[in-house]
């Protein structure tokens, strides 16, 4: 392990010396970690607390429960703290707190999620890496960057590698951006579930499982709606799913795009889609996810994708090695032995109690332009009576509006 042995003469020195421990004039020898806590532990609104560039290595999970804390680094690649030793967690840092901003730093390593957020308003997230450096294995954390039941939320400028289900996952929020990011070896690079007014853009998804998901999953506290992926870069997303049995992305094939599973007012435009090698992009129901709560459905959830508007993307190669045997049967079946799903794969699954006619209600309806066919694989019936008609997705939705932070993060 690098050893860092400096002195800074300030109040609030942090510098590592012999066994990654720092040093302050004022407090002696204190470890980084007990300083960083007590930080923490004693932080009012409007405090900043800055950590030096180092190699940083903890034992102990973090958290934060103050409201109006900034924490900051010197960089994403000069600040790291490496939980690669982690004894206790499960996080690596979890904060309970509005007007949270972290910026201009790493989290290495973390034993479960690395940087989770619960239950905040005006919450940035700036700039910061999370990484487990071994690779994609299921024993890496769940999720990287994870805010959940937060309002107005901004995720930009930050990398994630090797989450064992989302990298960047926003869950049961209101009011989001997700821009500027790097996903990269994890089940699925980015992903929105359960929130509503979400706008996913000018990100760059590859070598995940999944490039960018937006789910609503059921008993939750929120039903998802109204999101826009655009001017994203989606390409050669076809790592094995390495998800822990029974998680809801375990079910997400290898060779991913972008995947739409029981959300509604979905718009998905401007991007860019290259090399996914089951399909470019799913459209699918809760009933293709093969995860059932042993609770039980809530009598009250949408298990339908409805309001799904997918126009003017750039879509090249993919579908040509679709995961799984019955995908591959399909394909073969369709298309022939050297042939490839088209650019839009529809597990065909419509509420039945909203059908006239064959189609959904007009704004229920999933509207598809721009695309080289759309497959739907009559998932019903177990795959038995597929169809490339795509005379029913030839309409077009209300396209929503953008998402407005307010107020909007100073960084």
């Amino acid at each position: 392990m690098r050893k860092i042995c400096t002195l800074i003469a300030t109040a609030l020195l942090l510098a590592a010396c012999g066994h990654q421990q720092s040093a302050t004039q004022s407090q002696g020898d204190v470890s980084f970690e007990g300083q960083l806590e007590q930080q923490l532990l004693d932080a009012k609104p409007g405090s900043v607390i800055d950590i030096p560039a180092g190699h940083y290595s903890l034992k102990r999970g973090l958290s934060l429960r103050t409201n109006g804390v900034t924490i900051r680094g010197a960089g994403m690649d000069k600040t790291v703290l490496s939980f690669r030793g982690q004894v206790v967690g499960p996080e690596g840092l979890l904060v309970n707190a509005d007007d949270f901003t972290i910026e201009n730093l790493a989290i290495e390593d973390t034993m479960g999620d690395a940087l989770k957020i619960n239950q905040g308003r005006n919450i940035t997230i700036h700039g910061v890496r999370i990484a487990w450096t071994d690779g994609p294995k299921t024993t890496n954390g769940a999720y990287g960057l994870y805010p959940v039941k937060t309002q107005n939320v901004l995720v930009e400028d930050s990398v994630v590698i090797g989450a064992s289900d989302a990298g960047i996952y926003v869950g049961q929020s209101n009011n989001i951006v997700v821009r500027r990011n790097r996903a990269e070896q994890n089940v699925a690079g980015i992903e929105i579930e359960n929130s509503v007014n979400a706008d996913v853009y000018d990100n760059t998804t590859t070598k995940n499982t999944g490039g960018i998901l937006v789910f609503n999953m059921p008993n939750l506290s929120l039903a998802g709606h109204s999101t826009r992926v655009f001017h994203n870069k989606v390409y050669a997303n076809n790592t094995g799913n390495f998800a822990k049995k029974g998680a809801a992305v375990a079910s997400v094939p290898a060779g991913s795009g972008i995947v739409v599973n029981s959300n509604d007012k979905v718009e998905i435009f401007d991007n860019d889609i290259a090399d996914n090698q089951t399909a470019s992009i799913i459209i699918s129901s809760y009933f293709s996810t093969n995860y059932y709560n042993t609770s039980g459905v809530a009598a009250d959830y949408n298990p339908y994708p409805k309001g799904i508007y997918v126009y003017g993307n750039r879509i090249t190669g993919g579908g040509d090695s679709p995961d799984g045997l019955k995908l591959k049967t399909l394909k073969a079946a369709v298309y022939g032995l050297t042939g490839k799903f088209p650019d839009v794969v529809w597990d065909g699954y419509a509420d039945p109690k909203d059908l006239v006619n064959g189609l959904s209600p007009p704004d229920d309806r999933i509207c598809i332009q721009d695309v080289n066919g759309v497959l739907d694989i009559d998932g019903p019936h177990s795959y038995k009576n597929p169809s490339t008609d795509t005379k029913a997705y030839q309409c077009t939705l209300p396209k929503l509006p953008p998402v407005v932070l307010n107020p909007e993060p100073k960084v």
